[in-house]
Parts: C-alpha cells; structure tokens; sequence
C-alpha cells in the first residue's frame, strides 16, 4: 500500500509524460499551418488560373465571342470551354499541374454583354493533417469577366448636295468666285457655283459649276465627296469584326426638275465601292440661276430616308443593327410649300430645317449624327439679305435639335469637313451602347 501510494506521488517523470501527451496536437496545430499555408497558396495560382481562363474565354477572337455575335439573341453560348481549359490549365506548373482540379466554364449572353463564369475545385491530399485523420483540404473558387460587343451600325449619309452646296469650300475660294464672276451682267460677283442645265438636259460647260473647276477652287459638295470616300478607310480601321459596319450614301437628288432621294450607294460592308460611288456626287443640277422651286426640300428627304430603313435595333448584334443618319447639310430648307415658318416668297419657302421629319425617324429609334456646314453669311447678295438673313441665327439651332444627343458638330469654312466628319463618326462608333 505504501509503495503505491509513492509510485503516486512521485513525479520525476511527468515532463516525459506530459511531452509524449502534448506531442500529438503540437505536431497537429503545426500541420494545419503547413497544410492549410499551402491550400492558401495554391489557391493563389488557382484564382490567377482562373482570371486568365475567363478573360481569355471572351477575348475579342475568341470561338465564344465569334458565335455570340453570331446568335440572333440572348442565351448561353454552347461552345466547347476545350479553349478556356487550355488557358487555365497553361496557367498551371510545377506541382500544380498534378492536381485533379474540376474546371466549370459557363458563357452567356446577353443584351450585348457576353459574359464568362469560371468555377475550380479541388480536393488537395494533406500531408501532417493525416495525424488527425483529414485526409484532404478542398479548395475553391470562381472568376467572372464581360466583354462588351462591339456596336453593329448602319450608316446612311444622307448628304446635301444642293445649289448652296456649290458656295466656295474657303474664304479663298469664295474670292476667287466672285473675282471671276464680277463682270457677268447678269448675276455678277457670285459666291456659288451653280450647276446649270439647257432645257434638253445637257449641261451647260460654261456655267459656273465648270468656272469654279477651271479657275481652281474647291466648292463644298466636292470636298464632301472626299470626306465621304476618305471616312470609307476611317470606317475599315475602326471596326473591331467584320461585318460591323455597313455604309451607304444619298444625296437631295440629281436635277431641281425632278427633287427626290438618290442613291448614291446602297448598304454595304463594301467600303471600297462606296468610296468609288462617291464619284456620283455631284452638285445638283438647276435650269438657271435662282431657280425658284424644290431645290433643298429637306421634308422630302428626311422622309425618303425613313422610307429606306427597314428597321433599327440596338446594336448588340448583326441581328439587331443600329440605323444612324449621318446628315451633312447646310441647314436652308429651299422648296415650294403651302406652309412657311418664315416670309413666303411667292409659294417658294426659304427656312431652316424642320424638326419635325428629324423627330419621326428619332421616334423609331433610329439616330441622327448631324454635321453642320456653316451657312455662309454674304452680306453683299441681295438675296440672301431679304430671304436668309432673317433666320440665320436659327440655323445652327434647328440643326442641334434634329441630331441625336452627343451627335452634332458643326464646321466653319475655315475647318476641314474631312476631319470633322472623321472626328463626328468616331464619336459615334466609340459612344457606349445603352444595355438596358
């Protein structure tokens, strides 16, 4: 009994017990450090794995984003994710690329915004866990990205091409107009280059259209048709995938005898024959000087053009193009009409645009893009001082109301209308489209 109760109380040997006894959840905490340290890693370089795969899913040639711009509507992309994997598991090495990691890659679109979900699992064996009976550590995780799809849009320009178009490009030009012009007797020092036919419809070589080409200065219908033909390149350069953009071109028509829309190009993802096209735009043709009837009738045009576009979408896919008007004009309205908001001159209706024909295709939801080509003053012309002069400060203001918000500009004579028009369509195919 005495022995027993020294054995008891001895205690010479508790450090040993106590280690032996302590050993077993030190080597455990310090597992779980180690194993739980490098389940944090590696899903460090998982998630980075993860990020580059669901980048790379959408990336703009990528298979999925070439057949979600390819559906007519929204939905998830039934693609093969064999690309996405690629990418994911190329993020991998080492050790890591041993690991039995459960990839999930999901795709969808929807209202013009392509969407990627990447999903990882993995089950990682432990190593001093095992102590305590885990025989793994699970680690997961997920990466999301979006690509916005580039705009689809179809671009009708819609370009003045009337007598008042045939004004000198510059004030130089104007100069040398009215310089070659003053000793006519009949409509001395004049400022515009108009485009005269006889009566048969042979047009008349010594009319001032032809002065203006032999003496050398540039009228503003020419120097539109080099824009035009120059933003076909700006156009191929900026489109993100093929098929983006479709162009096509009219004017206010060939003859004041017979005002109407003429197409100068229809629709197409061929810029190169629309710059050829551009050839075709010439400066209206009238029977004489001051030819009083239709010669800028914007009613008619503007209606003619929303007889034109079919349709108009949003812009998020081939399916659903946007319809953009791209005017470039001077802003007079020049026509016979039963109605005037200005002075009436004889049943002839000198105005600025009227708005209403701008707010009908707006209605539907189709963009107008106006550039605004300066209305010249000229002081010195009789006319222009009793039938223009009165409104020309409401010029510019009706042109800002008929474009769309963001989409007008206007050039001065002294500015390019090449780079003007090249700095208006710019704006326009990088504007954000609007997704809800």
């Amino acid at each position: 009994m005495q022995a027993a109760r020294r054995i008891w109380k001895d205690r010479s040997g508790n450090f040993g017990i106590m280690t032996a006894l302590m050993l077993v959840p030190l080597i455990g905490a310090a597992g779980v450090a180690l194993d739980f340290g490098r389940a944090l890693t590696t899903k460090e370089q998982l998630a980075g794995a993860a990020d580059a795969a669901a980048v790379g899913a959408i990336a703009e040639k990528s298979k999925a984003v070439a057949q979600a711009l390819a559906m007519p509507g929204d939905g998830s992309v039934a693609l093969d994710a064999t690309e996405a994997r690629n990418i994911f598991f190329g993020q991998m090495s080492g050790e890591l690329s041993k690991l039995a990691v459960d990839v999930d890659i999901d795709i969808v679109k929807n209202n013009g915004i392509i969407s990627s979900r990447v999903s990882y699992s993995v089950a990682m064996p432990t190593t001093f866990l095992r102590v305590l009976g885990k025989d793994d550590v699970s680690v997961s995780g997920k990466a999301t990205a979006e690509y916005q799809t580039p705009s689809f849009l179809d671009f009708y320009m819609l370009l003045d091409n009337t007598p008042s178009m045939g004004v000198g490009a510059t004030p130089a030009d104007v100069t040398k107009l009215r310089a070659a012009t003053k000793n006519n007797a009949t409509d001395g020092d004049c400022a515009f280059a108009c485009h005269v036919v006889s009566t048969d419809g042979v047009e008349d070589l010594n009319s001032y259209y032809y002065l203006a080409k032999a003496i050398g200065a540039t009228i503003r219908i020419d120097v539109v048709a080099d824009a035009v033909a120059a933003l076909m390149k700006t156009a191929q350069q900026t489109q993100t995938v093929t098929g983006q953009f479709r162009m096509s071109a009219y004017t206010f028509g060939e003859s004041a005898l017979d005002t109407k829309l003429f197409t100068v190009s229809n629709p197409t993802t061929d810029f190169a024959s629309v710059s050829k096209a551009t050839e075709k735009i010439v400066l209206m043709s009238i029977p004489s000087h001051n030819y009083p009837n239709n010669q800028t009738d914007y009613d008619l045009v503007l209606a003619g053009i929303n007889d034109k576009i079919k349709s108009t979408g949003n812009g998020s896919s081939a399916a659903e193009r946007q319809a953009i008007v791209f005017l470039v004009a001077d802003g007079v309205g020049d026509a016979l009409k039963s109605s005037c908001t200005q002075k009436s001159n004889n049943g002839r209706c000198m105005e600025p645009i009227n708005v209403k024909y701008c707010d009908d295709l707006k209605l539907r939801g189709i963009k107008i893009a106006v550039l605004y080509t300066t209305y010249l003053p000229l002081p010195e012309n009789g006319f222009y001082n009793s039938w223009i002069a009165p409104f020309q400060a409401k010029i510019p203001t009706a042109m800002e109301a008929c474009a769309s918000p963001g989409y007008y500009f206007e050039v001065s004579p002294t500015q390019g209308i090449a780079a003007a028009m090249d700095t208006l369509f710019r704006k326009i195919v990088s504007s954000p489209r609007i997704t809800s």
